[in-house]
């Protein structure tokens, strides 16, 4: 009697899923809500940025009646307001002191900062970290709390209030910020490149400008424009120091001039802004590239 196996019968291969037409009508509707919420939300958080400036330029050119009404569109463009307050009296001489304090004190911040921010992230010696801290704690501590000692030194002892040197020379000595900044940059920058020009017989500061800064280049413009920024806004300083003597004022701090006690022409208030606000725009637009490379290339090493 002959005994017979059956073998197994050969699998059939899976047929394919299809997807259905209701199937595929959802997904593409879900996609379709996901594209929409998150465009909406991106144009609203837009608008929430921009809509305060519309707001500014709009009221700038307007006549000095409708801008204490609710019309937010100018019945009258009145493009003059610009030009009056150009023509103010002291506005050109703001401009230039606010041009020498954000341009000259963000060389020598940069210029000073750079060496030291060098120093912590590519050498090693005892302390080193206890600086790092001392940066970090100076980053933390607030102008206010020794407003009061560095005015009475820049008062009593140098005789320098009433001018904005007290604001200026202090960045010689470099800035807690952009040390921190330079430094996280520095960190990322590979130790073969400085001791290969360390071979090659460079020294540490020919080390630092031809081979360091050229790899630094965005790092330095993120710091550089942080900084012209602070001073080009800033109002608390100048106030301090430079507010006994009108021919010493800022732009930031000259517009308080433009506010009355009784009565404010918002529309050259408005104007005044703008004009202020212009060149920090038009620096940024141009800028922005090399911003944000230094921002985004600074803090991946720690």
């Amino acid at each position: 009697m002959t005994q017979t196996t059956l073998e197994p019968a050969a699998r059939m291969p899976a047929e394919p899923r299809t997807v259905s037409t209701a199937d595929s009508r959802k997904a593409r509707r879900k996609a379709a809500l996901e594209w929409v919420a998150v465009h909406a939300l991106a144009i609203a958080a837009a608008l929430f940025f921009v809509l305060p400036f519309v707001f500014v330029f709009l009221t700038a050119v307007m006549n000095g009646d409708q801008t204490l009404t609710r019309d937010l569109w100018p019945k009258t463009w009145e493009w003059g307001n610009f030009s009056t307050v150009w023509n103010t009296p002291g506005f050109l001489t703001w401009w230039k002191n606010t041009l020498l304090y954000a341009g000259l004190g963000t060389v020598l911040a940069v210029g000073s900062s750079l060496p030291v921010a060098y120093a912590l992230a590519k050498f090693r010696f005892r302390g080193r970290g206890v600086m790092m801290m001392a940066v970090i704690a100076a980053m933390m501590l607030p102008p206010q709390v020794v407003i009061v000692p560095m005015y009475l030194f820049w008062s009593k002892q140098l005789d320098l209030t009433g001018t904005l040197w007290p604001l200026i020379i202090p960045f010689a000595f470099g800035n807690a910020f952009t040390i921190f900044l330079l430094r996280q940059f520095l960190l990322t920058i590979p130790r073969e490149y400085t001791e290969a020009a360390k071979i090659d017989g460079c020294g540490e500061f020919r080390t630092l400008i031809r081979v360091v800064v050229p790899m630094c280049k965005p790092a330095i413009a993120a710091s550089a424009l942080f900084h012209f920024f602070y001073c080009w806004n800033d109002y608390f300083g100048p106030q301090i120091y430079a507010s006994e003597n009108p021919a010493a004022w800022t732009l930031s701090y000259g517009l308080e001039s433009f506010k009355g006690a009784h009565q404010t022409d918002w529309n050259l208030t408005m104007a005044a802004t703008v004009l202020v606000m212009a060149p920090v725009i038009v620096v940024f637009f141009f800028a922005q590239k090399a911003f944000v490379e230094g921002v985004t290339l600074t803090g991946v090493k720690g």
